[in-house]
């Protein structure tokens, strides 16, 4: 319980920061695309190095990507019927040859269904849930986060020895 109630306030607090909107969205995304495909896949390693490179909210990254992980475990069927539709497509048959026949190409697993699959789907969401995912925070910030400062149970929290040596530790840490 207190473990939930730790990365629920570290959620709140990210939300309620000083990092820009996009900020969070950008994390939120390059976590959500890690946690949609499989994990060891070479683009993978290209999106953890955008998200040491961005600046964008690592914290929301890693949430995203325990999320997305679990949804992606219920979404593998469809990732694969996805992928074999894609692999199938008469128009794209040369260039998923020479993919797989060049080395490079061959690193990104693209002949596999599900990796293939589940790929596509992530990048084709993160058209729609950006911008969603800006908004989103923006609305937060504008509407929710005073709310949810005012709840008793954020208040006990509040008023714990616990919360007042972190808040010291954080002020210390910058």
């Amino acid at each position: 319980m207190f473990l939930i109630m730790r990365y629920f306030a570290k959620l709140v607090k990210a939300l309620a920061s000083e990092a820009s909107p996009s900020q969070i969205a950008g994390g939120i995304i390059l976590g959500m695309i890690i946690g949609l495909t499989p994990f060891f896949s070479f683009h993978n390693l290209f999106i953890i190095t955008l998200i040491l490179i961005l600046k964008v909210n690592i914290g929301m990254a890693l949430l995203a990507f325990l999320v997305f992980s679990g949804v992606a475990f219920l979404a593998d069927p469809l990732f694969h019927n996805f992928g074999i539709w894609l692999l199938e497509l008469e128009s794209m048959q040369q260039t998923w040859t020479n993919m797989y026949n060049n080395e490079w190409w061959a690193l990104t697993k693209f002949y596999n269904t599900v990796v293939i699959g589940s790929f596509v789907t992530a990048l084709v969401l993160c058209i729609p849930a950006f911008p969603l995912l800006k908004y989103g925070v923006v609305q937060y910030r504008k509407h929710i986060h005073a709310r949810i400062q005012k709840w008793k149970l954020v208040q006990a929290f509040k008023s714990t020895r616990f919360y007042s040596i972190y808040q010291t530790v954080s002020r210390v840490r910058g």
